[in-house]
C-alpha cells in the first residue's frame, strides 16, 4: 500500500554555488555519498544534485518535510547496477518508522540545469 509520494526538482547551479562554500556539502551530504560523487567533478555535482532532490522528495512523500531530522541522515547510494536506493539513520529513520512505512522506491534523473527524484513510500 502506498503510504506517500514525493516529487522535486533542484537547480544544478544551486549546487555548484554550494560547492564553493567550504563545509556545506558536509551539511546535507553524509560521507559516503560525497565520497563517491566528489572525484566525479562536473558528473558528481550532477549526482548531488539528484540526491539533494530525493531527500527533499523523502521529506514530501513522509508527509512532514524535512522536520526533526538532519539531510546527511539520508544517504541516496546506488547498487552495483546503478540502481538508486536510500539509507536511513537516526531522527530520519525514525520518523520513516513512525510512519508505518516499510519500503522507499526513489527514482533520480538530471540533465545540464535540473535534477529531478520521485520517491514512493510504502507499507
Amino acid at each position: 500500500m502506498i503510504l506517500g509520494i514525493g516529487l522535486d526538482v533542484v537547480s544544478v547551479d544551486r549546487l555548484r554555488r554550494w560547492q564553493k562554500i567550504p563545509g556545506l556539502f558536509n551539511r546535507f551530504f553524509n560521507a559516503e555519498e560525497l565520497k563517491a560523487a566528489l572525484p566525479r567533478g562536473e558528473a558528481g555535482v550532477l549526482s548531488l544534485a539528484a540526491r539533494f532532490a530525493a531527500k527533499e522528495a523523502l521529506g514530501k512523500a513522509l508527509g512532514g518535510g524535512i522536520r526533526g531530522f538532519a539531510l546527511k541522515e539520508i544517504a541516496v547510494m546506488n547498487d552495483p547496477y546503478g540502481k538508486p536506493y536510500m539509507v536511513l539513520s537516526g531522527n530520519a529513520e525514525k520518523a520513516f518508522k513512525a510512519s508505518g512505512a516499510s519500503r522507499i522506491f526513489v527514482s533520480l534523473t538530471h540533465e545540464h540545469d535540473n535534477a529531478l527524484a520521485m520517491v514512493i513510500i510504502e507499507r
